[in-house]
């Protein structure tokens, strides 16, 4: 049985989840960063970034073991229901997203390389869904802040997707839009498989994403790899 069927022999088959004025705000730390969840990010000098590229915990640890991001948070975004909880979401009524949101030094770690990281983590071409998870949940999406993002992000899908049309798959249909409202997800999900070491990651890349320029390819963090070796 999938989390929809789950959620919804729970609440009742015609469970529609509605608009909340609580909002879910985590109640701690970065788990391996040790930075703020919560912060005025863009007064600090930072920039935000939002992807999703299915289930969000495997998708957040791509993220934080990036060198030059400051934090990550997962969360939800892009539906209709505001303040949504995460059954809410397994409902796939919401219209919304798992994203991660990565706050990121710019004079570290560049847009174009946490799309690398994006691109090579997941298969692009699924539609609403990422292996066994399926859902408009886990749809492929980057959300941009600024022109300069979205110019990023439609170049690195043209060049994906010749790649990905010689080695015989099909078309991306990742989205590219602005980015919207980003509601944080409970606080058990934050940083999910740091604290649970042998939880579930369902996240697979194709193995057919090569950088459109190969001397700026991200890199792991050194907190992350100490993180890793626990």
């Amino acid at each position: 049985m999938g989390l929809k069927d789950q959620v919804l022999n729970m609440f009742g088959r015609g469970y529609e989840p509605k608009d909340r004025e609580q909002a879910i705000i985590p109640s701690g730390e970065h788990y391996v960063l040790k930075t703020p969840l919560v912060a005025n990010f863009e007064e600090m000098g930072y920039k935000y970034a939002m992807f999703g590229l299915g289930c969000f915990w495997g998708a957040e640890r791509k993220f934080w073991q990036t060198k030059g991001v400051y934090s990550t948070a997962v969360g939800y975004a892009g539906g209709k229901t505001k303040n949504p909880t995460y059954e809410d979401v397994c409902t796939d009524r919401t219209g919304h997203a798992e994203v991660v949101r990565v706050v990121y030094d710019p004079k570290k770690v560049s847009y174009e390389q946490l799309l690398d990281v994006f691109w090579a983590n997941h298969d692009p071409t699924q539609l609403h869904r990422q292996g066994n998870d399926v859902g408009t949940q886990y749809r492929s999406a980057i959300f941009y802040y600024d022109e300069e993002q979205k110019k990023l992000a439609e170049e690195t899908k043209r060049h994906f997707q010749e790649i990905l049309a010689k080695k015989g798959y099909g078309n991306i249909v990742t989205e590219i839009v602005p980015a919207p409202v980003f509601y944080f997800a409970e606080d058990y999900h934050q940083q999910y498989l740091a604290k649970n070491p042998n939880g579930y990651c369902g996240l697979g890349g194709t193995g057919c994403y090569e950088p459109l320029r190969q001397d700026k390819q991200p890199q792991m963090s050194s907190a992350s790899s100490i993180q890793q070796q626990q």
